[in-house]
């Protein structure tokens, strides 16, 4: 059974990009509200060769309406759904949005925490496949030269990046993508010996109270 946790700044498509993954609705997602995702959700869905594929939602991390304790209580929260651990972490980034000083701390206080090790369970999502699409420019010219922190962070996750296109209504593409990111998350899985992230032994300043799925 995987588990994945999405984290990233606000409208950046993070809950778009989860029911893409779900090939439903299952997540509140508008563009038009800086704050959709008050609290973590999980919904899961059955992939192709029978294995339960659990997707957590989180809220936007920094938002101006929020309050950031609350935020990181939430997110933290995605440890204890998890029974057996996280699989992957998805950090979600737009294609349409600059990268900024919010993105760069954002990263910084994921591994604040989480640890470090976060990194070996993280793949790299960028939404906005549709405007990539319109435009018909390859997708490595948008990353070619990315700022040093997301480069740094690239190359920690070694190289695993992935484009969404959550608007798109064909559903081969929209099962290739998904296909693209279980590949990723396979990997991630391969790479540290089938064991999840978990935060056992950490001390963290926020409580996980979290209700674990029981399936």
């Amino acid at each position: 059974m995987k588990f994945h946790v999405i984290v990233g700044l606000s409208r950046n498509g993070k809950s778009a990009t989860g029911n893409t993954i779900l090939g439903r609705e299952a997540f509140i997602s508008d563009y038009g509200w800086p704050l959709v995702t008050h609290t973590t959700e999980l919904k899961s869905t059955i992939l192709d060769d029978g294995r339960a594929l659990n997707v957590i939602d989180t809220p936007g991390l920094f938002n101006v309406y929020a309050c950031s304790e609350l935020i990181d209580k939430e997110i933290v929260k995605s440890i204890g759904m998890a029974k057996d651990g996280l699989h992957a972490i998805l950090m979600v980034f737009s294609i349409s949005h600059r990268f900024t000083r919010e993105d760069e701390y954002g990263i910084n206080h994921i591994k604040t925490l989480f640890g470090d090790r976060i990194v070996d369970y993280m793949i790299i999502v960028y939404t906005g496949g549709d405007k990539v699409e319109a435009r018909k420019k390859p997708f490595e010219e948008y990353i070619r030269d990315p700022p040093e922190p997301l480069e740094n962070l690239i190359h920690l996750c070694k190289n695993r990046v992935v484009l969404f296109n959550n608007e798109t209504k064909d559903k081969v593409k929209r099962q290739e993508q998904v296909n693209l990111l279980i590949s990723l998350v396979n990997s991630i899985v391969a790479s540290n010996d089938g064991k999840p992230f978990s935060i056992q032994g950490r001390s963290l300043s926020v409580t996980t109270n979290g209700e674990g799925d029981r399936s």
